[in-house]
């Protein structure tokens, strides 16, 4: 029985000594460096493992004891799964910091922007300047494009609103595109609902076009109500709104960077020179600020404005004191100018 008793108890001792071998042993697994001397991302693709990555950066000679490390994961951090992405990983960081990472799903994030006023094929541009998205919009036509996003028939042009966006690496450029077009639906509708009384607009979609008309014309948020209210007695007027980005939108690719007399002349559903009305679709990106101007016009009597050449413009209620403004402030400076907007008498006159 005695016998029996130290035989339990050097078993016992052994197994305890085992254990803190073990604890030790982990311990220092957890606390070794990275072997890296400068900044090391570290891409783990989707259905990558713990286990698999550790083997990966032992063989790479970036980290030793995998097999410490892999249990440390399976007892400790196991309840989250590993999330895909890039991982920055510095010198200096431990093993442990780097399994904290995996562990909360530090990825490395990249932010792209779009911008105010541009129009879509701007947008596609930089959505395929971005390598780190997945690419799957490139090949597709504007039509393909948005019935892979999920509305198909809709025109693209000013349905994505432009801010910053955040993605990490494998992200889908459509699931990007597509999370501007829901932010863009949202914020057009939260404005509708708080919109002014007797907005000249049937729907929303004509707002938002609108609101695209005082991007381009104007970057200065103080005005934009102003350029709305304009925009908004011409229509009531049943005159021609006669705004140049709407002809510069409809030459594309025709546009040289000096708009003339005679595009101006030159047929297109976006020339408000020969149009009545709103143009049939958006002309660029417009932000909140210039969907609030659209759907809050301010009062007064203005009709035309032009540019004082400072990013501010000169209102007039008259065509005569519209083209006094306009030989102050640009026929001094350029023989080549129309104001916009411009009544059919100015425009020929110049």
């Amino acid at each position: 029985m005695r016998k029996l008793l130290l035989l339990l108890e050097a078993g016992l001792l052994l197994a305890g000594l085992s254990l803190l071998l073990c604890v030790w042993l982990q311990r220092q697994a957890l606390q070794q460096p990275l072997q890296i001397s400068s900044e090391y991302l570290l891409d783990v693709p989707a259905g990558a493992t713990p286990g698999g990555l550790l083997q990966q950066l032992q063989g790479e000679a970036i980290l030793t004891d995998a097999f410490w490390l892999r249990q440390y994961w399976n007892f400790n951090l196991a309840d989250k799964s590993l999330h895909s992405g890039e991982y920055r990983l510095l010198p200096g960081m431990s093993a442990f910091d780097l399994l904290g990472l995996w562990h909360r799903a530090e990825v490395v994030h990249y932010s792209l922007t779009l911008i105010e006023g541009w129009n879509f094929k701007q947008v596609r541009a930089e959505l395929g300047r971005h390598t780190k998205l997945e690419q799957s919009l490139g090949q597709l036509t504007d039509e393909e494009l948005m019935r892979a996003l999920g509305w198909p028939g809709v025109h693209p042009e000013g349905w994505f609103f432009p801010d910053t966006y955040q993605y990490a690496r494998g992200m889908r450029d459509s699931d990007l595109l597509k999370q501007a077009g829901e932010r863009q639906q949202r914020v057009l509708d939260e404005e509708w609902q708080a919109r002014a009384a007797n907005v000249p607009y049937g729907d929303p979609y004509q707002a938002l076009v609108m609101a695209s008309l005082i991007e381009k014309e104007t970057g200065a948020v103080a005005e934009r109500e102003q350029i709305a209210g304009v925009f908004v007695r011409r229509l009531g007027k049943k005159m021609l709104l006669q705004t140049d980005p709407t002809v510069i939108y409809g030459l594309g690719e025709r546009y040289n960077g000096n708009l003339t007399r005679a595009d101006l002349r030159q047929p297109s559903a976006y020339n408000t020179y020969l149009n009545p009305g709103l143009p049939p679709t958006p002309i660029a990106l417009a932000g909140r600020e210039a969907i609030h101007a659209a759907l809050h016009p301010a009062a007064g009597k203005s009709l035309y404005f032009v540019a004082r050449g400072d990013g501010s413009h000169v209102f007039s209620e008259t065509l005569d004191e519209h083209n006094r403004a306009v030989r102050e402030y640009q026929l001094k400076r350029r023989t080549d100018y129309r104001s916009s907007p411009a009544t059919q008498s100015n425009k020929e006159a110049q």
